[in-house]
C-alpha cells in the first residue's frame, strides 16, 4: 500500500471525527473537567505524574490518565483528546476505514491527528467559533477571545480558528524569545513566531522561530500594549515580505496576529510567488 494515502480519506475522517465530538459535546452539561466525563459510562479519570506524557486512554481497564504536573489548560485539552480516543474506538465504521487506508506509524499519526481534531471540536464547538468570527472577524482579537472563552491555549485556539476561517488569512501567536543578535555575539531578545496556521486553501504559514522586525505592527502592538490594525506585510523567515492587512492584539507577554492576504489572487499563488521554496 502506498504510504501517502489520498488526502480525501483524511479529510473525510476529520469530518466524521468532528461529528462524533460535536454530538458527544451536545449531550454534556458543560465543558469543565467533571462535565466532559459525563458521557463516558464506566470510564474513570485519574490524575498522576506521567513524566513527558500528557495523558493516555487505556480501553482495557477503561481509564483515562492525565498528567497531574502540567498546566490546567493543557490537562483540559489532553482530557478532550483522550475522550476523542474513546469516541473513535467506539465508531467501528471509522476505525475500519482508517485501517483500510493506513497502517503502522502512519496509522498512529492519523489517529493522533483525528483526536486533536476531536478535542478542538469538543472544547471549541462550531457555534462558539462562528460567534467569535461574526463578532470580531478573522483577527488577532478573535484568536485571543476564543482562547479565553474556551479556556484553551492560544495554540489550540489558533488551529481551530484557522480551520473555520473562510477568508485567506494566516494566524500567528508571537512572543519574545532569546535569539542570536545581528553580530552573532550572543543571545538577544526579539519577537518571534511561536505557532502559526492558515485558513483552508492557503498552503502557507509562518515557521516557528520566524523573527518579527521591531517596526512591524505586531512588535509595536506588543511594545505599546495597544491593539493595531493596518496595512503591512507577512515577515517570512527568508526576508521576503508579502503584502497583508495585519491585525495585532497584545495579551500578557504575547501578541495574537492575523495576516489578511491580498484578494483577487489565490492565496496559494500569492504565497508561492513570495517564497517558492517555502518559509
Amino acid at each position: 500500500m502506498d504510504p501517502a494515502s489520498p488526502p480525501t480519506a483524511l479529510a473525510a475522517a476529520k469530518v466524521r471525527m468532528r461529528e462524533l465530538a460535536v454530538h458527544y459535546g451536545a449531550g454534556l452539561p458543560g465543558r469543565d473537567t467533571h462535565s466532559l466525563m459525563e458521557g463516558l459510562d464506566g470510564i474513570t479519570l485519574t490524575f498522576m505524574p506521567m513524566g513527558d506524557r500528557d495523558g493516555a486512554y487505556d480501553p482495557e481497564h477503561r481509564v483515562i490518565l492525565i498528567n497531574s504536573q502540567v498546566r490546567p489548560e493543557r490537562q483540559r485539552f489532553t482530557l478532550a483528546h483522550e475522550i476523542s480516543h474513546a469516541l473513535l474506538l467506539g465508531d467501528d465504521d471509522l476505525l475500519s476505514d482508517l485501517h483500510d487506508e493506513y497502517e503502522g506509524d502512519r496509522l498512529e499519526q492519523v489517529i493522533e491527528t483525528l483526536c486533536n481534531v476531536g478535542a478542538a471540536a469538543l472544547l471549541m464547538p462550531p457555534e462558539l467559533l462562528d460567534e467569535v468570527l461574526e463578532r470580531f472577524g478573522p483577527t488577532g482579537r478573535a484568536l485571543a477571545e476564543l482562547a479565553r472563552r474556551a479556556d484553551v491555549s492560544a495554540t489550540s485556539a489558533l488551529y481551530a480558528l484557522a480551520e473555520q476561517t473562510s477568508a485567506p488569512v494566516i494566524y500567528a501567536v508571537c512572543a519574545v524569545t532569546r535569539q542570536d543578535d545581528a553580530d552573532g555575539e550572543g543571545p538577544a531578545k526579539g519577537l518571534t513566531v511561536r505557532a502559526s496556521s492558515a485558513a483552508p486553501g492557503v498552503k502557507y504559514s509562518l515557521s516557528i522561530g520566524t523573527p518579527v522586525p521591531a517596526d512591524h505592527p505586531a512588535a509595536v502592538s506588543l511594545d505599546t500594549r495597544l491593539p493595531l490594525s493596518e496595512d503591512s506585510y507577512v515577515p517570512f523567515r527568508s526576508g521576503r515580505r508579502m503584502p497583508a492587512w495585519v491585525d495585532a492584539f497584545p495579551e500578557r507577554q504575547r501578541v495574537m496576529v492575523s495576516f489578511g492576504l491580498p484578494a483577487g489572487r489565490a492565496a496559494t499563488d500569492v504565497a508561492n510567488s513570495a517564497s517558492p521554496q517555502g518559509d
